[in-house]
């Protein structure tokens, strides 16, 4: 009867006319597997108990045992079995009596998701063998004693990616007696960098140990001439955010079958790291309001971001790009990928493609901003995944951009890459994904063009090496910068960038050129602009420096527009104009300095203090216009941490967070956070306001649960002060 009644279930399944199976693409459902797999009719006297029986299987998952140890996933908070793919491991059968090989047949089963099949990788038999071939599924008995026989078992090294369930399948003569469902035996297969036939192998133990092992990285932001930098807990090892990790790609709908492969992973996953169209991970703003949500620069790590999601499966409010990339680099090192965050200063966000940013001046020679929709990020981060390319041709593996800030949309949806380092250097944009998009992002020309009253357009002048004039990332095995701009282009003015450059608008790069325009510059002189590091509040001056290297004598009329900005260049609010004339003798240098006032600037103050100047000269001898623009950062006070007690694992110790007001004015609606991976979970902690010049302490107890050197991230966040951080590296002592 119980046959019949599961036979109707199975015709009830969603058919839609063009598949015989639903889509098979969550790695959470499960599907009923028979215990026993009867081949006909059953005799009377069958008793499955007189066959070959399992009564216990141990996986070897503890932290210090070998599966963990050798493959590298001892660091996991997580009591399961997980291994690399590729890579051998071991697991003990316990049978009900010694197996005799001569006549007992037995076999694994390794299932996932909700319609397992053989051909999808999805449903993998294993039978028992007298070898093991690399990179191929198999399994082989490695010792026996009494009831009990070790198998080392080898996955292949591009199977799926994710959770498997394991059944063992005894054969007798009426049908096929399986273990019962047991969780305890679940096994999680990740990508492999450590073997040369998984797609993400990397042959560098230390870059190995940095770019998959390392739990916590380093943001570079601020802009190129005032280069900040701050602690991100990347948290990948901690309780349950594997299983974060896992279901985005659920959520993202990512067929079971594609999960073995790096590129459709990291593909999809840019999409799903933020919430545009598809209810992904985190949303973005940028309007310094951030009402409901956590205001991007008060995160200090993705495991709060990630666990919130899973839980919530509702977008987490909010991030800007540091944050996307962050919880990136998070999910593809969790996973196995090879990953690493870069930032770029100067990122062009150019909406039409064309390798051009184009910024319009009056009749005055002031910049218009109603005409101006192109803008200059002080930087952007994105990030890098490391895996071969079969999808290309030979030379374009290695690092990949990915990048899941919402920009553009790409294929219909806001998602960047994988596009390869290397086709962005040499300029074979033609080479999927979104490449000509990074290409733009790190080559663009800035364009100063005047728009006259009939309606013509006369470009005044061109910057061409103001954009992508910085690219790093953390160097590995410490907290230093590792300038990577060589990758991603070559030498301003050499031969092999104009070279690319010709190859980029070959494969399409939208480039006007130069000669299709009026364009005379004033080449006698030159204009330089430099502002005095300043800390937030108080007063700073500018200065403009002219070089006449003419013999003749020139006035020039000087602009200079000082704005509020976001940190993706977009102005808030103008808070200086300055207007002067020039005199600028033959064969001479003069400087001029312009005093900008705390009170000019602190009401519409943004959260990361970033001002940028436009300085625009009209030489009035001649009618040209010099042009240039700078952005600029004030120092930002910053938190001071301490700890207290014995640092030993397992012992209870002390952290200790201070910070003094500096600012003319109260602090209100502080907010502190504090984290350290493997010492202690985010806390958060309120403070209603802070006095000016006034310190706040705030002592955390906490218990480290692991040895060795760990880092302390902490960040304030206030109505008028944020991006306020700091941090602390501790040495864990073992018990």
């Amino acid at each position: 009867m119980s046959e019949t009644v599961s036979t109707n279930e199975e015709k009830k399944l969603p058919l839609d006319g063009r598949r015989a199976i639903p889509p098979n693409n969550s790695n959470d459902e499960e599907n009923e597997v028979p215990e026993m797999e009867a081949f006909g009719l059953i005799p009377r006297g069958f008793n499955p108990r007189d066959y070959l029986r399992v009564e216990d299987i141990y996986m070897f998952k503890e932290p210090h045992e070998i599966n963990k140890q050798e493959h590298h996933t001892d660091k996991y908070y997580n009591p399961k079995l997980i291994v690399r793919r590729g890579q051998p491991f071991q697991i003990q059968i316990y049978f009900n009596r010694p197996y005799r090989p001569e006549t007992d047949r037995f076999w694994l089963e390794y299932l996932m998701g909700r319609y397992p099949q053989q051909n999808k990788g999805t449903y993998i038999p294993i039978p028992v063998d007298n070898v093991l071939k690399p990179g191929q599924w198999g399994a082989k008995i490695i010792h026996r004693e009494n009831n009990s026989i070790r198998l080392s078992i080898m996955s292949s090294s591009t199977c799926i990616i994710g959770k498997f369930r394991l059944y063992v399948a005894v054969l007798t003569p009426f049908g096929i007696l399986r273990t019962h469902r047991n969780s305890a035996t679940d096994t999680y297969i990740l990508f492999n960098p450590w073997c040369q036939l998984d797609a993400v192998y990397l042959d560098d133990e230390k870059e190995r140990e940095e770019y998959v092992l390392n739990d916590v990285g380093v943001v570079f932001h601020g802009n190129v001439e005032d280069i900040k930098s701050r602690s991100w807990s990347y948290g990948q090892f901690e309780e349950n955010v594997l299983d974060a990790c896992l279901f985005l790609m659920d959520k993202a709908e990512l067929e079971l079958s594609g999960r073995g492969n790096p590129i459709k992973i990291c593909r999809v996953a840019s999409a799903v790291i933020n919430s545009r169209d598809d209810n992904g991970v985190i949303a973005g703003s940028w309007n310094n309001t951030y009402d409901y949500g956590v205001a991007p620069s008060a995160w200090t790590g993705s495991v709060d971001i990630l666990l919130e999601y899973y839980s919530s499966k509702q977008p987490v409010r909010y991030g800007q790009c540091w944050v996307f990339a962050g919880v990136f680099n998070t999910f593809l090192r969790c996973l196995g990928i090879p990953a690493r965050l870069i930032t770029n200063y100067s990122s062009a966000h150019d909406n039409n493609a064309n390798l051009r940013l184009d910024f319009f001046l009056d009749g005055e020679g002031k910049v218009d901003t109603r005409l101006t929709k192109d803008s200059v990020w002080n930087y952007h981060c994105w990030n890098e995944a490391w895996m071969t390319r079969p999808d290309l041709p030979v030379g374009f593996g290695g690092w990949q951009v990915v990048d899941g800030t919402p920009q553009e949309t790409s294929d219909g949806m806001y998602r960047c890459g994988p596009a390869s380092v290397q086709a962005i250097k040499h300029g074979h944009v033609c080479f999927q994904f979104d490449a000509p998009f990074v290409y733009a992002e790190v080559n663009s020309d800035i364009f100063y063009t005047k728009m006259e009253k009939n309606g013509t357009q006369v470009i005044e002048s061109i910057d061409t090496t103001h954009i992508g004039q910085l690219i790093v990332t953390k160097e590995v095995g410490g907290d230093g910068m590792t300038d990577i701009t060589g990758e991603y282009k070559f030498r301003e003015g050499s031969d092999e960038e104009r070279l690319a450059l010709e190859t980029a608008v070959m494969y399409g790069v939208k480039k006007q050129s130069i000669q299709d325009t009026a364009y005379q510059p004033q080449t006698d002189v030159e204009m330089d602009f430099q502002a005095q590091k300043a800390v937030l509040g108080n007063d700073f001056k500018v200065t403009i420096t002219f070089r006449n290297k003419s013999r003749n004598s020139y006035t020039a009329t000087t602009y200079l527009s000082g704005n509020i900005v976001f940190y993706t260049g977009v102005t808030k609010r103008e808070f200086k104009k300055h207007s002067f004339s020039a005199k600028l003798e033959p064969s001479s240098s003069s400087s001029f300095d312009i005093v900008i006032k705390s009170s000019e600037y602190m009401s519409d103050l943004l959260e990361q203090a970033s001002f940028h100047f436009f300085v625009t000269a009209r030489i009035n001898e001649t009618g040209k216009i010099l042009a240039v623009q700078k952005a600029t950062i004030l120092e930002i006070p910053t938190l001071r941490i301490k700890t207290k007690g014995e640092l030993v694992a397992g012992k209870e110790m002390s952290v200790i967070v201070e910070f003094t007001n500096p600012l003319k004015q109260t602090l209100e609606n502080v907010t502190l956070r504090l984290e350290g991976p493997g010492v202690l979970r985010t806390i958060k902690k309120q403070f209603g306001r802070i006095p000016m010049n006034s310190t706040l302490t705030w002592e955390v107890k906490c218990i480290p649960m692991r040895p060795g050197l760990r880092k302390l991230i902490a960040s304030l966040n206030s109505d008028a002060l944020r991006h306020v951080y700091g941090e602390l590296n501790v040495q864990i002592q073992k018990p």
